[in-house]
């Protein structure tokens, strides 16, 4: 009864919710953003000894990008009559505009890489003295649970047990057709893994807890939530829920400092598209310069150059710091997770579920009921990143 009171008190912000879920359902850019043919350009990209730029192939798409945003912009948002939520649609719905034209000029070198400039945003000076920061130490010596060791079904078989901790369902495929060693779809609630790939012990705790902890479970709770909003995502989540993802590696025991490395080197990888580094020049910078193995060169710089320049990956460090930050001054860790939200709202998260427009979390992420983390050297590192 209650739960019909609001939706005939707020029956236009409804109605404009019910619009977006049926308009963004399309807008997944990792589907049109990973290249098809990944495993064959790597093998030219190293026959030719790193020298001949890969030429990547994407998924056409399946929909009109010009209808779609004519419909994203004739919402009537005017009709929200809360002054914050109205900014919030407005906002999301220019992201998913953003979002639409990276997707129209995947594979289009400068025209994507200035649509994700737009969206997405690119290392500022002090994300790149973090990174540089980190680098400063030493990495630890891989231990024995950094050996890879397991395959993709064995792999599939660990995420499978790992999600019956969790009071939800999803589904596992195996793809080549990734550039991450697993991957959260949120449109589909699937969990991809690489196929082709070995992993580690500690590959598998730290993707558990990022990808089903985080990255699924926040899925699931903005699905229970009463506007839809919380499951296809606010404006400006992503850097938030990068940094949540690694936060819960932080929390699990399972961040180490090569992880964190891994980050810096991805900062500098999407720093080096800034400069108009070509793919064989990120390449280069990571491989020579930094002395990492061939294949996480590779994969560091695949990441940053998929679709003709790709920012997102520099989110991962800041957001991670800015979760931190958060978790540290003992708020409330609890708002960031009902769905695929920002640090920046959770003020109006309070507000609406003080009006009944959204629910407290159905889900909650295990590695955040206990800080385990046993490194010093990450607790330094966290609170001195600037």
């Amino acid at each position: 009864m209650q739960d019909q009171e609001v939706h005939r008190e707020y029956a236009n912000l409804f109605e404009i919710d019910r619009n977006l879920d049926r308009l963004v359902r399309e807008i997944d850019i990792l589907n049109y953003l990973n290249p098809l043919n990944i495993e064959q350009e790597k093998k030219r990209f190293f026959t030719s000894k790193f020298s001949e730029d890969p030429i990547f192939n994407y998924r056409k798409l399946k929909f009109s990008i010009f209808n779609l945003q004519r419909q994203l912009f004739s919402q009537r948002l005017e009709d929200i009559e809360d002054e914050e939520t109205r900014k919030l649609y407005h906002d999301t719905i220019y992201e998913y505009a953003g979002l639409l034209q990276c997707i129209a000029s995947v594979g289009q070198k400068n025209k994507f890489f200035y649509n994700s400039l737009r969206v997405f945003g690119t290392p500022q000076e002090k994300d790149v003295k973090n990174a540089k920061f980190i680098l400063h130490f030493h990495k630890e010596e891989d231990a024995e649970d950094m050996v890879p060791r397991y395959n993709a079904d064995q792999a599939q078989a660990f995420f499978q047990a790992f999600g019956e901790s969790y009071p939800f369902k999803f589904k596992i495929r195996q793809s080549n057709s990734i550039t991450a060693a697993a991957m959260a779809l949120n449109t589909t609630k699937t969990l991809v893994i690489k196929k082709n790939r070995k992993f580690s012990d500690h590959d598998l705790k730290i993707l558990s807890n990022h990808e089903i902890g985080v990255n699924m479970l926040t899925t699931f709770n903005g699905l229970n939530q009463p506007l839809h909003i919380f499951s296809h995502g606010f404006a400006n989540n992503n850097l938030t829920q990068a940094g949540l993802a690694v936060f819960s590696e932080y929390m699990s025991d399972s961040l180490t400092l090569r992880r964190m490395k891994h980050l810096a080197y991805r900062v500098l990888a999407v720093d080096s598209l800034i400069k108009g580094y070509s793919f064989s020049d990120t390449f280069d910078l990571l491989y020579s310069q930094y002395k990492l193995n061939k294949d996480t060169a590779w994969s560091i710089t695949l990441r940053a150059h998929r679709g003709g320049g790709f920012t997102k990956d520099y989110q991962y460090l800041s957001g991670l710091k800015k979760v931190y930050d958060y978790y540290s001054a003992g708020k409330n860790m609890g708002l960031l997770l009902t769905g695929k939200v920002s640090i920046e709202d959770v003020d109006l998260i309070q507000k609406l579920q003080e009006k009944g427009l959204a629910e407290k979390n159905k889900f909650h992420t295990h590695s955040f009921h206990q800080n385990k983390n046993t490194n010093e050297k990450l607790l330094f590192m966290l609170s001195n990143l600037k």
